[in-house]
């Protein structure tokens, strides 16, 4: 049974990072409502941090959902700010060609499932940014890309785990942008053709937001729908049902080779529609907006990077 939504996200405020809680859509201070309430020392000391709150998930998530449960349905004063990304990612990976239809529209030809693993690349935490920052076109591309995404993030450490298990380690989801410099991806200047750290890991290249919504408070996160348009045109409209190797299969391959840990999240693929199958890239002006349902909507906007 899928638990009462909320989210958490956070903002800015005198100078300072604080966290909130989003019902509906709209944003509350959550140390405000944690202030009176009696909660256990080890939630007082994460409440005001989103970051604190993922990285100790385990330990604080049910007496979070219930704080938030206590204030359901009462008057409560609105935030009228931008929300930042909702935390700072301790890892951030990404999922190459995971969907048969974004992968034939980049001419990639794929090994069929079975005799294949998923092809997981990191990127750079520093690349993050949150809804309604900037993203800067280097001078070093002229083709870059957007890709929504379904951004699973970790709550529970785990090694070697299981497909069938693999939904106790997530803390909640997030939507991701992967932004991707298509000419920065390939290389001819050394025998290994593909840079994927090159092409996706320029400052903003990854948008991330507008909050984090736990686990419980979305159903199936194989049946999602995900959009991106650029200046009002859909480009992307797919099903995170649609993956080729879904979240949990990628789960158990990454940690296969390393532990994962709270707070770490997995870009899990993007669906067709992307500008390098249409021909057409990101320029100064533009402005993007991702959907995931049940999370919300990123928007950014572009600018060329002026040096």
């Amino acid at each position: 049974m899928t638990a009462p939504w909320y989210a958490l996200a956070s903002y800015s405020a005198g100078g300072a990072t604080r966290s909130a809680f989003v019902l509906g859509d709209t944003m509350h201070d959550l140390a405000a409502i944690a202030e009176g309430a009696a909660i256990s020392d080890r939630l007082r000391g994460r409440v005001g941090s989103v970051d604190a709150l993922v990285r100790d998930w385990e330990g604080v998530k049910d007496e979070l959902a219930a704080l938030v449960d206590t204030v359901r349905g009462t008057t409560l004063e609105p935030l009228a700010v931008v929300p930042l990304a909702p935390f700072l990612p301790h890892r951030l990976f990404g999922a190459a060609s995971n969907y048969i239809e974004h992968a034939e529209e980049m001419a990639t030809k794929l090994a069929a499932k079975a005799d294949s693993q998923p092809y997981i690349f990191l990127k750079t935490v520093d690349s993050v940014i949150g809804p309604d920052d900037t993203v800067f076109i280097p001078p070093e591309s002229q083709k870059v890309d957007w890709e929504v995404e379904l951004g699973v993030v970790i709550g529970r450490a785990g090694r070697r785990i299981t497909v069938d298990k693999a939904h106790e380690h997530i803390a909640g989801y997030v939507i991701v942008n992967d932004v991707s410099a298509r000419d920065r991806t390939r290389r001819s200047d050394f025998p290994f053709s593909h840079d994927w750290f090159r092409g996706k890991s320029f400052d903003s290249f990854t948008p991330m937001g507008p909050w984090f919504v736990p686990r419980d408070c979305i159903g199936d996160p194989h049946d999602l729908r995900l959009t991106l348009s650029v200046n009002g045109e859909m480009m992307q409209d797919g099903n995170s049902g649609e993956m080729i190797f879904n979240s949990y299969e990628q789960m158990a391959y990454l940690s296969s080779m390393l532990m994962l840990k709270p707070g770490d999240v997995i870009a899990t693929g993007t669906p067709a529609g992307v500008g390098m199958g249409r021909g057409i890239f990101l320029k100064d002006g533009d402005r993007m907006v991702a959907t995931v349902a049940g999370l919300g909507t990123l928007a950014n906007p572009v600018r060329a990077e002026v040096l």
